[in-house]
């Protein structure tokens, strides 16, 4: 099948509605970018798909393609509904835009939503997502991503959500994200010995800026 599609492609073919529902869901995560990039998108008006199992990367041009195809819809109250399907490839800056749409976002979608941009959005940004799914969201406080989200999140702010929930940043406090170093045991020994052997020597050169200074 995907040589199929492959050779259809190359033959300079669109993929319309009626090659994506032949497609289906199934083979449509296996679409290369190029192949993707084939899809008419006015046809997404009418063809049924779910992204949800494709990689970031699909979801990605699908999204683009989705909101390209819905573009003209983009203020009506249906457009939400439309998009729906195609949002785990959305930047933030299109969710920003959404939270201010009374959308009633539920937590199944919320969560699924692309990792970078649900990190992006502000605790009046969520709620504006949520709307009346808001109270699911401290069911999962400590489970992903909603547990990373919450931990760079000021707690003021979180306190006003008045879900109880816990662990954001305290004022006049910064979340420092540490870099991860590579395990000793996967560092070259050569490396690991030379550390080593100049740290006497680098701590001697501090002692002594100190004392002369």
């Amino acid at each position: 099948a995907l040589a199929a599609i492959k050779r259809y492609v190359e033959l300079g073919n669109a993929l319309n509605a009626t090659a994506l529902d032949a497609i289906g869901t199934k083979y449509l995560c296996m679409l290369n970018a190029t192949q993707l990039e084939a899809i008419h998108p006015p046809s997404l008006k009418l063809a049924s798909l779910n992204p949800s199992a494709c990689s970031q990367e699909t979801k990605d041009l699908l999204y683009q393609k989705a909101r390209e195809a819905f573009s003209d819809q983009h203020h009506l109250p249906a457009y939400y509904e439309l998009i729906l399907p195609y949002l785990g490839g959305a930047p933030a800056v299109d969710l920003k835009a959404l939270s201010k749409d009374d959308v009633n976002m539920n937590i199944t979608t919320f969560v699924a939503l692309r990792r970078d941009s649900l990190m992006s959005l502000t605790p009046r940004e969520v709620q504006g997502l949520l709307g009346v799914n808001l109270p699911e969201l401290a069911q999962w406080q400590d489970r992903a991503p909603v547990r990373e989200w919450i931990q760079v999140q000021q707690q003021s702010e979180l306190e006003q959500l008045h879900l109880g929930l816990t662990g954001g940043v305290q004022e006049g406090y910064i979340n420092i994200v540490t870099p991860k170093f590579p395990e000793l045991s996967s560092a070259p020994l050569g490396t690991v010995a030379t550390a080593f052997h100049l740290l006497p020597a680098l701590l001697l050169s501090i002692l002594m800026v100190s004392i002369l200074s």
